[in-house]
């Protein structure tokens, strides 16, 4: 009998420049976090594993795998296929491990249909003003590029009441954050939806 607590799969999202990289490396220094692997149709860049970075895989065998709905969520963005594959997952959360799914706000609503038991954290910025001025901080884009993303950051955090917690990253606390995430996650496993069933299973 396998005795290992089920994992979940945690979608996080939010808006470029919000600090989402930083915020879950914290998270993933922990034993029982991973991040999701995609598959991919693209070829590899120099440095990037196979299984590791992504499952680089052909074009015939991701529209295979897509007929056979073997992906939470795809997407072809500039000629190229880009998915989460249903194995990899579903492997994790057997083994305890809770999988980070990092995605944009359309295919976290896409997994949402497919996998409403996961859990949705939106991670926000304090303001737009600070959020403009982290983008503007890196000093790798040009104006018109800043106010587009700014754009699509509004229509995003307009779109967090369809999560189920929001967490802020502000200015130095991006460890404080992913302690939030954390925290949610825990918070999930003791809803009585959640703790009903680990009930049942304990009088089996």
């Amino acid at each position: 009998m396998n005795n290992t607590k089920r994992g979940r799969l945690v979608v996080v999202s939010g808006p470029s420049g919000v600090g989402k990289g930083t915020v879950l490396k914290y998270v993933l220094d922990r034993d029982d976090f991973v991040y999701s692997v995609s598959a991919t149709t693209r070829s590899p860049r120099e440095g990037e594993v196979d299984g590791v970075n992504y499952f680089f895989i052909t074009r015939e065998k991701f529209e295979n795998m897509i007929s056979g709905g073997e992906f939470i969520e795809y997407a072809e963005y500039n000629g190229n296929y880009y998915g989460t594959p249903k194995f990899f997952v579903e492997k994790m959360l057997s083994e305890g491990k809770n999988v980070i799914l990092e995605i944009e706000v359309k295919g976290a609503m896409q997994v949402k249909r497919i996998v409403p038991e996961a859990t949705f954290v939106f991670i926000a910025p304090e303001s737009i003003e600070i959020l403009e001025a982290r983008l503007r901080g890196r000093g790798t884009e040009q104006n018109d590029v800043i106010a587009g993303r700014l754009s699509i950051a509004e229509r995003e955090i307009r779109s967090c009441l369809m999560y189920d917690y929001i967490v802020i990253n502000r200015d130095g606390g991006a460890e404080d954050c992913a302690e939030d995430i954390v925290a949610a996650v825990k918070a999930e496993g003791m809803k009585p939806c959640n703790v009903y069933t680990s009930i049942c299973d304990f009088f089996k």
